[in-house]
Order: C-alpha cells, then structure tokens, then sequence
C-alpha cells in the first residue's frame, strides 16, 4: 500500500504528501532505547517529520526514502505513537527546496530531515530552523562543516566519500591484477573513461581523487581517455557515452562516481550494438538493486556499496527521538552531530549479502 501510494506521489512531486501510520500500541523496550512511548519525555501521541529531499528519479534516494517509509512504520509499531511524515523533492532548485523547507514549518513539522540541493547553502534552511527551534538531521549530502556546527540542533547521517573512492579504487586494482587480459592492447597501460558526479560535489571530487590514486598507488599504470559529468544521471551517462562511443574513443576501463552512471554506460554500449565481451571492465558506488543485477549479469565487475538500509534507520530514529525529546545516547552519534555508515566492497561473489 505505501509503495502504491508512493508512486501516486512521484505523479505530484512538486505537492506535500502526509503518510499516516496508524497501529495498534505495542510498547517495546528491545527497540528504540530511550524512545518507547512510555519514555516520551514530550508526551506526545502523534509526531510530525518533514522530509526534503532533492530529487525523486536519483535511484539510490528512491530507495532510501522507502526504506524511511517502512523505518518509520516499525517505530509507530513499537512505540504507539503515530508517526505522521510529509515529503518534498526539490527538482535540483535549492530556492525550491527552501520554500518546501519553510512549507513544512509552517504546516507544524516536529523535525526536519533534509538531503540538500546545495551542500554549500544550507544557511537559509539553518537560519529557519534556528528562529523556530526546529531540529534538523541532513542526509545523503553532507553540509559544509561551519554550517553544521552552527548549533547544538544540527546533524548529519551519511556516508565518508573517501571511503567509498578507496574501495573502488581497491576493486579496480584487484580486477586489473587478477586479469591482465583486460588490458586490451597489451601495453601495460590500463586507458580509462571517468564518469564524475556533480562539477564542484564534494562527493564527486573525492571519490574521483581517491579512486585514482588508490589504483596507482596499488601499482597499476593508468592512463585517462576522457571523463564527462553526468550529474550522477544514468540518462545523462548514457548520452555522454554516446558521444564518447560515436567519437571512436576506445577504454579498458569505465570508473564511475555512481552506479546509475555506469548503469547509463552500460546502456550506451547496448544501444552501440556492441557486444558485452568487448565491453570495457565497469564500476561503481551505491550497490542500488540494478547495480547489483548487473554484477550478477557480468556487465558490472563491482561496486561499493552505501549503506542506505542502515541510514534510513539512523534517520528515523534520530528524527523520532528528537520529535520526542528522548534522549540520544544510544545513537552513535560522533562528536554530537555525525552518524556515519560504513561503505563495503561487492563483488559477484557477495551479492547475497547485499540483497535485500
């Protein structure tokens, strides 16, 4: 029912959507230490999240934002407190996603939780937030630190992008190593194409910088054929594949900053009628359920996988608990603001330990 309501949403993006929660009082001292209903320091029986988040096609948000929804329904369960959630998605505009933010205040919200269009401008949503003494735990998408540590009430769920850059570097090593046959023309040189997130992301930068270096640095002679930016897009990855294809440019190796990148790749090769054995080795980061697919098909060597199953979770339970007033020591927070989720490594071989 929710993911059918779900897709009626995505019909109207652009419009506030409440989901309601509604079941029967199960109180659980298991889950949700410090913020079952009998704790609720604030005696509230309903709380109210609002959710912004900057685009409803990015593959790996759709599914964080579902996982939210179920995360949500499970606190409802456990708690006896209804859980009402209103969401928006920005459409890429930061003006646009500042007007949903000041929507969701107006309209009552306990608590915000924002996936920013501009890491780099958050200050408009903090100065909002502060003048009405509105939490808000950011996610996905990092803020700048000197925004975030402007007040006590600020957070950030995510992920270390230099991590993921080092295991997708590690990945491509290993591959490199274990299959010298990918090295096509036998010149000691793997030739690579590079497909880069958003120009100036911080994520995109990172993972770049320190996928790169990570191959090298493992002793594997690199080098660049041309890169594009696909703003993390497969539909723009594909068109900018395209292109490179029709241009004669040849790689071994296809590195890019997200799977739904190397997913767009891999269907620019399809549509080039080219036949996947004379595909270049692709990789990627996020482990979305079609970027696993693909490695279990063999278009994909690997990916990284981002954890969204155990940020949902930080998400809701922190947003809960601060609807709540409950108290935050059980929430792995670092330094008062930060919850981060490991990255892991995919490989044909794990798949089943990422299939959810």
């Amino acid at each position: 029912m929710m993911k059918n309501f779900r897709r009626s949403f995505f019909r109207w993006c652009s419009r506030p959507v409440l989901y309601l929660f509604i079941t029967p009082v199960i109180l659980s001292a298991f889950m949700l230490s410090g913020c079952s209903g009998e704790d609720d320091i604030s005696g509230k029986k309903e709380v109210k999240i609002g959710l912004a988040a900057y685009d409803q096609y990015d593959n790996f948000i759709s599914e964080m934002m579902e996982l939210i929804d179920e995360d949500y329904a499970k606190i409802e369960k456990e708690t006896g407190i209804t859980v009402t959630t209103e969401v928006y998605y920005g459409q890429g505009s930061q003006f646009s996603q500042n007007n949903q933010v000041k929507n969701m205040i107006n309209h009552g919200c306990d608590v915000l939780c924002v996936n920013p269009i501009d890491r780099t401008d958050t200050s408009y949503i903090i100065n909002l937030a502060q003048e009405n003494d509105i939490p808000v735990v950011f996610f996905n998408r990092e803020p700048v630190s000197e925004d975030l540590l402007r007040g006590s009430s600020f957070f950030y769920v995510g992920a270390d992008a230099l991590q993921s850059g080092v295991m997708e570097g590690e990945l491509v090593a290993d591959y490199c190593r274990d299959h010298p046959e990918a090295d096509i023309n036998g010149d000691g040189v793997f030739q690579y194409i590079l497909m880069e997130g958003e120009a100036g992301h911080q994520d995109a930068i990172i993972r770049t910088e320190y996928s790169i270096s990570t191959i090298e640095g493992k002793g594997i002679a690199l080098e660049r054929v041309t890169s594009a930016i696909a703003n993390w897009s497969g539909d723009q990855a594909r068109a900018k594949m395209k292109s490179i294809l029709e241009s004669g440019t040849k790689a071994e190796l296809i590195i890019s900053n997200n799977d739904a990148m190397a997913l767009g790749v891999m269907s620019a090769y399809e549509e080039a009628g080219i036949p996947v054995e004379e595909w270049p080795a692709i990789f990627g980061i996020d482990g979305i359920a079609q970027g696993l697919d693909a490695i279990d098909k063999g278009t994909m060597k690997a990916t990284v996988y981002n954890d969204k199953e155990g940020q949902a979770e930080a998400i809701t339970r922190l947003s809960f608990a601060l609807a709540t007033s409950a108290p935050l020591d059980d929430l792995d927070l670092e330094n008062g603001t930060y919850i981060w989720l490991p990255y892991k490594k995919v490989t044909k071989d794990k798949l089943n330990e990422f299939r959810h």
